[in-house]
């Protein structure tokens, strides 16, 4: 049974995401700090016998005061900052926001620098009060502090100006960007997860597999449910995307083909080791999270307390940005409902032939990152003008299905604005900014 939740990919996946906890960076600083000071007894090994006399070891015991004293400091200040820079993005952008700061790969790498160094003078000051380290032999010793010594300073130059942009708006909606098309890129590489791609109804003989919890569906792990699906002989239909949520005893997916009543269970908690069900929604493998997220913060800036259409306006040409990069073509050849691929046609077949997942569609993702600027500035002319300007590049895109979305959206938001819009000459300049097409599919009905 475990065999399958050990597979390389699946392993790699578990990793990449404990890599971005903090305390995963501090443990690790902590540990390189000790190995670094358990090396250096084999390095004296090697130096000859008159050098290592010639630093005393109360030069050594100076710097790792400074260091035991200042990193303690440090460290309680620059937590101060993130706790403080944490809460006041929750509250100004919006509260989805703070667990990405809080994986900001700069403040983790910058706080567990910063205490594995407390640990190492801790560590080496208590190594020579037990006489690990003389006063004859502390040559190594005092050149791996003074290196220590450069790395800190190099930390707090790097800290210091990451400070200076660190939780303002335009840092906080870059790092939403970054990471939402980062995870849109990998989408659009891998279509469906490496599977066949769902876009019908789920077969009629297919059994249900029923979620165990209710939450978001936060992670699937598409190799090892593969995996499964192959040791089991059966086909695996996984109609809920990832970050849609799920109630307990619902569907989680579906399937297609017999499992013996004495190895149900097995097979059922290996599908649902696979897919994570949690509380809260993530940005890994969710690029729809990151564009809700965008047009939150763009819809709180239109709130009547902060009242920021720039904010907005910016938020629109990101989202435009990343949605300009989206394709539903896949260049892998076409499955067929048993799994078999045509040998005529280029390209490859789905890796995980025995999965199948629904594409991103178009839809959802104009809706999640322009849904709630639908909403709160349709009053505003300058908000919907750079909607619709987005919007008409989106239809001037080269992929059909990303056209006919953006044309429906761009319409539905010119009719939701000029029934919002008090003002008669915005919404003719509004009218007047819009293609011909669109401009008469609005009037004409």
């Amino acid at each position: 049974m475990n065999n399958i939740l050990l597979i390389p990919s699946t392993l790699w996946r578990k990793a990449h995401a404990y890599s971005q906890k903090l305390w995963v960076r501090v443990l690790a600083m902590g540990f390189l700090s000790i190995l670094s000071l358990g090396l250096t007894q084999l390095v004296e090994l090697f130096v000859p016998e008159p050098i290592m006399s010639r630093v005393s070891g109360e030069a050594a015991d100076r710097l790792l005061d400074i260091i035991s004293s200042a990193m303690l400091s440090v460290t309680i200040f620059s937590m101060t900052v993130m706790v403080s820079v944490y809460r006041s993005s929750a509250s100004q952008w919006t509260p989805r926001v703070h667990r990405l700061i809080m994986r900001d790969s700069r403040t983790q790498k910058t706080l567990a620098a910063f205490i594995g160094t407390y640990v190492y003078a801790l560590v080496a000051i208590i190594l020579r009060e037990m006489g690990v380290f003389g006063d004859d032999h502390a040559l190594v010793l005092f050149w791996l502090t003074v290196a220590v010594l450069a790395f800190v300073v190099w930390s707090l130059v790097r800290w210091m100006l990451h400070l200076q942009t660190f939780g303002s708006l335009l840092h906080t909606t870059r790092q939403v960007e970054g990471i939402t098309k980062e995870r849109f890129q990998e989408r659009l590489r891998t279509p469906c997860l490496g599977a066949n791609p769902l876009t019908g109804d789920v077969p009629e003989d297919a059994q249900p597999i029923k979620a165990d919890q209710s939450g978001y569906i936060q992670h699937i792990y598409p190799e090892g449910l593969n995996a499964v699906a192959e040791r089991y002989d059966v086909l695996l239909y996984l109609p809920r995307e990832i970050g849609s949520f799920v109630f307990l005893h619902e569907p989680l997916g579906w399937l297609v083909g017999d499992v013996k009543d004495e190895d149900r269970d097995e097979f059922l908690s290996l599908v649902r080791g696979h897919i994570n069900v949690s509380d809260l929604r993530d940005y890994d493998q969710d690029p729809r999270f990151g564009l809700v997220v965008m047009g939150e913060i763009a819809s709180k800036a239109l709130s009547p307390g902060i009242n920021d259409p720039g904010t907005a306006i910016d938020v629109i040409t990101r989202v435009g940005r990343i949605l300009s990069s989206y394709s539903s073509h896949d260049t892998r050849r076409d499955s067929h409902d048993d799994g078999e691929t045509d040998s005529g046609e280029e390209g490859k077949g789905p890796k995980l032939d025995r999965l199948w997942v629904p594409p991103l569609s178009p839809d959802d993702l104009l809706d999640d990152g322009f849904g709630a600027l639908l909403r709160d500035g349709a009053h505003l002319f300058e908000v919907q003008h750079r909607l619709q300007a987005t919007l008409s590049g989106l239809m001037r895109h080269p992929d059909e299905r990303l056209q006919s979305a953006a044309f429906d959206f761009a319409e539905l938001a010119l009719r939701r604005a000029l029934e919002a819009m008090e003002f008669e000459p915005d919404r003719t300049r509004l009218l007047a900014s819009v293609s011909e097409r669109l401009h008469r599919s609005v009037t004409q009905s």
